[in-house]
């Protein structure tokens, strides 16, 4: 990867359906080589995917939290993981050292909606405790970190 790869990573990380004329007159490369090389970062696993970015208030999903969950004992991991990965609600999750093992990042519509996955996540055997903090305004949020 050089310098014109990262060129255009940083042009489809602005927008991921720029069209390869657009790249080429940024970049000044033909149209046929930002194409190549897209591929190229494609077949590479360097894009892994292309994704879309939602406005989640005016989805009506506006209430942003994250959890922390600390197992008992880490027999209990793989049980609690097919509930995390099974529930729509829950858009990310981060297998973490320190104190709690998981941190969920969920996204609802209502208060009530997310104590319910909370009182899942409680009665899920093997979880210990779990604290939640709602996100209140994302200062910064990329998707991915492009090299200098």
């Amino acid at each position: 990867m050089d310098s014109v790869d990262l060129k255009i990573l940083r042009c489809l990380q602005k927008n991921a359906r720029m069209k390869a004329s657009a790249i080429s007159e940024e970049i000044n490369l033909s149209v046929s080589a930002v194409t190549e090389r897209i591929r190229r970062l494609e077949s590479s696993g360097i894009i892994r995917q292309y994704t879309l970015l939602l406005d989640q208030q005016k989805l009506n999903y506006g209430i942003e939290a994250l959890m922390e969950v600390r197992l008992e004992h880490l027999r209990y991991f793989d049980t609690v993981a097919a509930k995390i990965q099974n529930d729509p609600g829950i858009v990310s999750c981060y297998c973490l050292t320190g104190d709690c093992d998981f941190m969920l990042r969920i996204m609802t519509n209502s208060t009530e909606s997310l104590e319910k996955l909370h009182r899942e996540i409680m009665g899920l055997e093997g979880v210990s405790t779990t604290k939640t903090y709602f996100i209140i305004q994302h200062l910064k949020e990329n998707t991915s970190l492009i090299p200098n």
